[in-house]
């Protein structure tokens, strides 16, 4: 979200919400209580919500219907309305970032869990935060509309926002978007419990960067990458997640503002997605697009170019300001600002929000008890210990109580609290930092050796070395934090931030006992050094692991949890960055330019996508693997399309017989170590050397799968040839190339033979 407002804007923001600000009122309307409104038809539950649009949108002037279509939407007393603000934030646990959420009171805070969490576990954390979302709800103090997740794809490892998403993987992205959107919403029927919103559409990842920034850049997208990356996981938002909102972007993509470009906005979004929703910009966008970028040449042509476009809802004050003159000058219809209007109402009704008293509605039960319970702050601790990547461990981990009573906890990220909950985070019910967490194992001395993260002098470096020969292991807690990496803050390199680097090599040579390196951070950080370095016995990737990140943390150094967390983006080294500009959006490569995540980037990296080790052993077999799959050609498809169906070696998806195209796929998962783990499985495809414009290999499932020591888990997988193991030619057209393909399953590879085969033919 943008804070860029001008002195004007500002000034229109008050004036606009101060109807809108009544303290610790719950925002309903229809009050039972109020006999002037009582009888009014969109107040009717017993109608459908598309009458009691109608009927709302009849009563209004206007003059009111352009103050609806801005986030802090003003109050209607007339028609018993309160006033409304859009904007709330969810990305991990309820945040205060946005406006529309407040805490205080009886709502002191709420849990906070990690930034970086796994599909298996956002739906739990999910349910958890609507929970609270709707105690706070009714007692006044949030609204139901959460502009979360961030399902932007982490295609550059320098964004400051990476650390927000799911990471590199289109297809890991899109599964945790649909969890994540299904898990919020907990939808019953076409009602909803809270509201989630999918942003930002589309190819945005880029802040500040060289003086390039997101108001002003042009992010030129092919047609193949747009579909193959870009787009996937905001389609799996929409279709799979049935997702109520969708944020277009600051960016223009190939020259159009996404906010008013008719044909992502109408075209994609609502028309091939089918959004049964709202679409919002991003905050101030739209100013934004006029003020910086003159897309063009008065304000009233622009607020009539994205409403006709197909956005309903504007972060900030500027359709409130200059609707009204748009459509007396003719720019716009009325009945264009009616269709807006019926997309945001229609979900408000969705929610119960013109449903009367909240405390009479089916969550209206939800209150201060429900907030920071005791399952969710276990909840927030265990799935912090399920994101704990292990990148090195050359013996020492886990340590033990009895060898290691004495730990060195040395670094600037070893003591800190509000570090671990990243960006878009709140008030957190209670923090345990790493040297709290390490302190209930073993005695510890603690030295920072740096002042903050920028560790800019070495002066505490002493300290920090004499620590570690008085202890039987070192801990160095590094990394980053929202001072190197966050919104419109994207890094200029992947190194260790000042003298860290140093810090970490000075410890380690000093240490008595063995020395573990764990980072915090979003991004990847090029730590070659450390990984190389055999003094240096171990390396643990925490992400930003939420308020309880110090617990897990320990438990992980400690054993009492298993380490099975898996990078869900490539670590690059730093001479990476100066071969691929931020600018350049391409996936694939060309010459000289190495192309990007693993899906496409063949150089050496410091760890791969997918890497992650634990403290047992695994090992993989197939238990049934077809090796064959026909896949039956629609014959009447294939005869009006003048042999279009048909490539010299692919068959376009949409002429495939898809819903025969299943195989099962069965593993067996055999732990061969001695102790309980959970195991992360993760199937690739690849498709037959025949075809050049395809990823080498792509991720098409995953499976976390616990595994007790020196037992045996079977997973069960289906492959589905039409989504599976089809790819995308330059067109943006999906085939499913005929040929041999490999099923890549860690060490495992098997091979599925697929052939053409017209419908109602023999073998």
């Amino acid at each position: 979200m943008s804070k860029r407002l001008t002195l004007l804007q500002l000034l229109l923001l008050v004036i606009l919400s101060i109807s809108s600000t009544e303290s610790l009122r719950p925002p309903f309307a229809c009050d039972p209580r109020n006999g002037m409104t009582r009888g009014l038809r969109f107040c009717r539950t017993n109608l459908p919500i598309h009458v009691r649009v109608r009927d709302l949108l009849g009563r209004l002037t206007l003059q009111e219907k352009t103050r609806f279509l801005v986030n802090n939407a003003i109050a209607v007393p007339r028609l018993g309305i309160q006033g409304y603000e859009w904007w709330s934030e969810a990305l991990h646990g309820v945040s205060n970032f946005g406006p529309g959420t407040k805490f205080g009171g009886s709502f002191p805070g709420a849990t906070s869990f990690p930034q970086d969490h796994h599909r298996s576990f956002v739906q739990r954390i999910t349910l958890g935060a609507n929970r609270a979302a709707r105690a706070m709800y009714n007692g006044g103090m949030a609204g139901l509309t959460y502009w979360s997740p961030n399902v932007n794809i982490f295609r550059d490892p320098r964004w400051g926002r990476g650390q927000e998403t799911p990471g590199e993987d289109p297809v890991l992205a899109g599964k945790y978007a649909a969890s994540y959107v299904r898990g919020l919403q907990s939808a019953v029927g076409n009602h909803l419990k809270v509201a989630a919103c999918c942003k930002h559409y589309t190819a945005y990842d880029l802040d500040n960067w060289k003086g390039v920034d997101r108001y002003h850049f042009n992010a030129r997208v092919s047609k193949q990458d747009l579909v193959d990356t870009y787009d996937v996981p905001f389609k799996a938002c929409v279709v799979e997640g049935k997702v109520a909102s969708v944020m277009c972007s600051y960016n223009q993509v190939n020259g159009k503002p996404t906010c008013a470009d008719p044909d992502i906005l109408k075209g994609t979004i609502r028309g091939q997605w089918h959004l049964n929703g709202y679409i919002v910009s991003d905050c101030d966008s739209v100013g934004v697009m006029y003020d910086t970028q003159h897309f063009t040449a008065t304000p009233e042509e622009y607020a009539a170019a994205t409403i006709k476009a197909g956005l309903d809802l504007d972060c900030g004050p500027f359709l409130a300001v200059y609707t009204d003159q748009a459509i007396r000058r003719g720019l716009l219809a009325e009945a264009d600002v009616d269709m807006a209007l019926a997309n945001t109402m229609t979900v408000q009704m969705r929610l119960g929000m013109f449903d009367g008293e909240p405390s009479a509605q089916p969550y209206g039960h939800l209150g201060p008890k429900h907030v920071c319970t005791l399952a969710h702050k276990q909840l927030a601790l265990e799935a912090a210990r399920q994101g704990i990547v292990l990148l090195k461990n050359s013996g020492p981990l886990p340590l033990s109580t009895s060898h290691h009573q004495t730990i060195a906890v040395i670094g600037p990220n070893s003591d800190v609290t509000e570090t671990m909950i990243g960006n878009y985070a709140g008030v957190a019910c209670g923090y345990t930092s790493p040297l709290q967490g390490i302190s209930r194992y073993a005695r510890t001395i603690h030295q920072a050796g740096c002042s903050n993260v920028a560790c800019k002098a070495n002066n505490l470096f002493g300290a920090a070395e004499a620590a570690a020969r008085q202890a039987n292991g070192t801990v160095l807690v590094m990394g980053l934090d929202q001072s190197m990496e966050a919104e419109f803050r994207d890094r200029e390199g992947l190194l260790l931030p000042g003298h860290q680097q140093e810090l970490v090599s000075r410890v380690a040579r000093a240490s008595r006992g063995p020395t573990v390196l764990v980072l915090t951070s979003g991004g990847p950080i090029d730590v070659s050094f450390a990984k190389n370095d055999r003094r240096i016995s171990a390396i643990l990737w925490a992400g930003y692991p939420g308020q309880a990140g110090g617990a897990a943390i320990a438990d992980v150094l400690f054993g009492t949890t298993n380490p099975g967390g898996k990078l869900p983006m490539t670590w690059y080294p730093q001479s990476y960055i100066a071969k691929v500009p931020m600018t350049n959006m391409g996936m694939r490569p060309s010459r000289g330019y190495p192309g990007r995540t693993y899906r496409f980037y063949k150089g050496p990296v410091v760890f791969p996508f997918g890497h992650g080790l634990s403290y047992t052993h695994f090992k993989q077999s197939l238990a049934i693997a077809p090796t064959e799959l026909p896949v039956l050609i629609n014959t009447n498809l294939f005869a009006t399309k003048n042999y279009s169906t048909v490539s010299s070696n692919a068959i376009r998806v949409e002429h495939a017989k898809c819903d025969s195209l299943s195989l099962p796929l069965h593993i067996d998962v055999e732990n061969t170590g001695n102790m309980d783990a959970t195991h992360t499985l993760l199937i690739f495809s690849e498709p037959p050397a025949t075809i050049k414009w395809s990823p080498d290999k792509q991720l098409i499932g995953f499976r976390k799968v616990h595994v007790s020591a020196r037992s045996v888990q079977q997973v069960h997988i289906d492959i589905h040839a039409c989504e599976h193991l089809s790819i995308i030619d330059e067109f943006g057209i999906r085939w499913i190339p005929m040929g041999a393909h490999s099923l890549h399953i860690g060490d495992l590879k098997h091979s599925i033979s697929l052939q053409a085969k017209l419908e109602g033919t023999k073998n």
